[in-house]
């Protein structure tokens, strides 16, 4: 991509002609049917947000066993493709683009939940609660998965890339981070094994990068991105080597010219970031940790985003606060702030789709009264 810092620039993602540089990040938000079949609410949720240049939709489960907490999306069955089928459609009616996030929980699932043994790269539970559909409860341990089970495994994420683009979406972005499944092989505190998938940082990043190569085989290359979050604590993961392991999974990505790599609160002061950036050939995404959700202070990080060495910028909560966020931004206009009450785990359109537009902005007075009757 030619490098500039006018994130409201159109920009290319190989095949694709986006409209500009900014990305939605993809966000759990718990709004699908229990068997993880997506909603009419989340036909209109992502539909109002497609003027972003790219839409990555939530984490769907390329199986059962892969279900984190309730009611989120899945993509490994005929209804969930038919369900997902629902929100590309409305999305390329409004002139948007959508790829969608495959996501294994690994150990981050609970029998409550799923019915199963969640599994893992080692039997090392979740140090934390889960949120199950009776509430927060204490994480299973997981059983270690067999060579049996990774081979089933990168057979279902390709079986879901396969059904994904079935369903609308132009790719699909295999989820390396955050302490899901991909990630915990990553970590060697999640990752104990001995043989071919444990130890060394070579053999770490073996599981990611053969998912990552399944998909690839079966939707093309052109159609697949990779999302990491280099020394990222979430749920409970530790990288005692993380110069090291993104060097050794990059090495095995970087030839096979995917869509992009994806880089989780992407620091551009960190060493991290600026060594990924030097040896990435491809397109980056880069994610910034803002300081801030105002007009300013997004526009400033999208900037410096860029200038540091993304190709795309990619925003989770000013997207989800703001369902005309590039406009707002193009105008200098004031974002709605995130209600953070309403964020997970609760359903329904509140704090989802009664975000306003700023051609129905309501005072703010009466969206503080509005508000309180909820909370009350």
């Amino acid at each position: 991509m030619t490098q500039t810092t006018d994130f409201l620039a159109p920009a290319r993602l190989g095949r694709l002609a986006l409209p500009n540089h900014l990305v939605m990040a993809p966000l759990t938000r718990n709004r699908a049917e229990a068997d993880g079949t997506p909603t009419d609410l989340m036909v209109t949720h992502y539909a109002e947000r497609a003027s972003a240049g790219l839409i990555i939709a939530e984490g769907s489960t390329p199986n059962a066993a892969g279900q984190t907490y309730p009611d989120i999306t899945a993509i490994h069955t005929d209804r969930h493709t038919a369900g997902w089928r629902q929100v590309t459609d409305a999305v390329r009616a409004a002139g948007g683009r959508m790829f969608l996030q495959l996501q294994h929980g690994g150990r981050v699932s609970h029998p409550a939940t799923t019915g199963l043994t969640p599994v893992a790269p080692s039997a090392i539970p979740l140090p934390e609660t889960i949120f199950t559909p009776g509430g927060h409860r204490p994480a299973a341990v997981p059983r270690e998965m067999t060579a049996d089970d990774i081979r089933a495994t990168i057979a279902d994420f390709a079986a879901a890339a396969r059904r994904a683009v079935e369903a609308g979406f132009e790719g699909v972005e295999v989820h390396s981070a955050n302490g899901m499944l991909l990630h915990q092989f990553l970590a060697d505190n999640t990752n104990r094994r001995t043989d071919g998938y444990g130890g060394s940082a070579a053999r770490r990043v073996r599981f990611a990068a053969e998912v990552t190569e399944a998909v690839a085989d079966a939707i093309g290359a052109d159609r697949v991105g990779i999302r990491v979050s280099p020394a990222s604590t979430v749920n409970g993961v530790l990288e005692e080597d993380t110069g090291a392991l993104y060097a050794a999974l990059l090495d095995r990505l970087k030839g096979l010219d995917l869509a992009y790599l994806h880089l989780v609160r992407s620091d551009p002061g960190a060493g991290w970031y600026r060594r990924i950036r030097a040896d990435w050939p491809g397109t980056l995404i880069g994610n910034p940790d803002l300081t801030g959700l105002t007009t300013e202070a997004v526009t400033r990080a999208a900037r410096e985003m860029l200038a540091a060495g993304a190709d795309l910028v990619a925003l989770g909560r000013p997207f989800l606060a703001n369902p005309d966020l590039v406009e707002r931004l193009r105008l200098g206009a004031p974002l709605n702030p995130v209600r953070d009450r309403y964020f997970m785990y609760v359903g329904g359109a509140a704090g989802y789709n009664d975000y306003p537009a700023l051609d129905r902005q309501p005072s703010s007075d009466s969206m503080v009264a509005r508000d309180g009757a909820r909370v009350a």
